[in-house]
């Protein structure tokens, strides 16, 4: 099967333009369009496209402000914009690139030079989103690694304040996975780490959520705009996960197969607080699950 085109979306409040725009690229991409700033910054959350071409001169929302909040945005501040519009002051380009556009171009076009330039561009982000996707990934699991859940809960953090919503961490641990090791050896533990993390990111499904490991047996998982009752739904989910993956542990007191001890937590975000308050409530909560016979879910306080 081939590989899917890579996704440009054009925002321009004239439909020639966007027709225009279609026909040069159309070939080699799958174009999306919006109409104002408004409807293109909804798309791009939708749709993730790999690219954009923004005008400037827009009805309800023009570019620049539409630049701004895509680039404010954790979920689509990767997305590139590039503006093409008639604008040519010196003074609008140094706006558009400082908002966080990678590049400027002048209406009337060069269907040339746009192909080149979006080309140019559409490699650079892949070629990023591949180098985002190593330095963030954790070699044994797969899953996030300490430094993107770091990065993911300070993002959620400066969100939560902006909206109000509250943001739910929950930390979890394997069983006496040290017991796990010595019974079975470091290569059966590193396969047990694996399989375990297959299930919660199954389990863990969210675009907007994010599950990691925290380093040795310990996973975590980030739930944006979530309430206690619904975060300790989603630990149901995964402990259900992990007893259907049945691995079996000869080194637990609490039972014959690999289980989890999970800790909850949720907070408003304020700015009085960090997202370290977030982390320490759900770790004295997962202490709490481990002192209380391990195998179970703690809420917090």
């Amino acid at each position: 099967m081939a590989d899917p085109k890579p996704t440009i979306l054009v925002a321009d409040d004239t439909l020639s333009n966007i027709e225009l725009l279609e026909g040069v690229l159309g070939t080699d991409y799958e174009i999306l369009f919006a109409i104002n700033g408004k409807e293109a910054c909804e798309i791009a959350l939708a749709e993730s496209p790999d690219l954009v071409l923004m005008d400037v001169m827009m009805p309800e929302m023009d570019g620049f402000e539409a630049c701004a909040r895509l680039k404010a945005d954790r979920r689509t501040e990767t997305i590139p914009v590039i503006f093409i519009t008639a604008l040519d002051q010196e003074a609008e380009e140094t706006r558009g690139l400082e908002l966080g556009a990678i590049d400027f171009i002048a209406k009337p076009f060069s269907p040339p030079v746009v192909k080149a330039r979006v080309r140019n561009h559409i490699l650079l982000k892949q070629q990023g989103d591949l180098l985002r996707g190593l330095s963030f990934r954790d070699g044994l699991t797969g899953l996030a690694n300490r430094r993107r859940f770091d990065q993911f809960l300070d993002a959620e953090w400066r969100r939560g304040i902006r909206s109000g919503a509250p943001l739910s961490l929950i930390m979890m641990d394997i069983d006496f996975f040290k017991a796990y090791n010595d019974a079975l050896g470091h290569l059966a533990g590193d396969d047990c780490l694996r399989r375990i993390a297959q299930a919660l990111a199954g389990a863990v499904q969210r675009p907007s959520d994010l599950t990691a490991r925290y380093g040795g047996e310990e996973f975590v998982c980030i739930l944006s705009e979530t309430e206690l009752a619904g975060a300790q739904r989603v630990a149901g989910h995964v402990r259900r996960a992990v007893a259907e993956v049945a691995l079996p542990h000869p080194g637990s007191s609490v039972s014959a197969w690999v289980t989890l001890s999970m800790g909850v937590a949720t907070l408003i975000p304020t700015l009085e607080e960090s997202p370290q308050t977030l982390i320490q409530a759900a770790d004295q909560a997962l202490y709490a699950a481990k002192n209380g016979g391990r195998n179970r879910i703690s809420p917090a306080d």
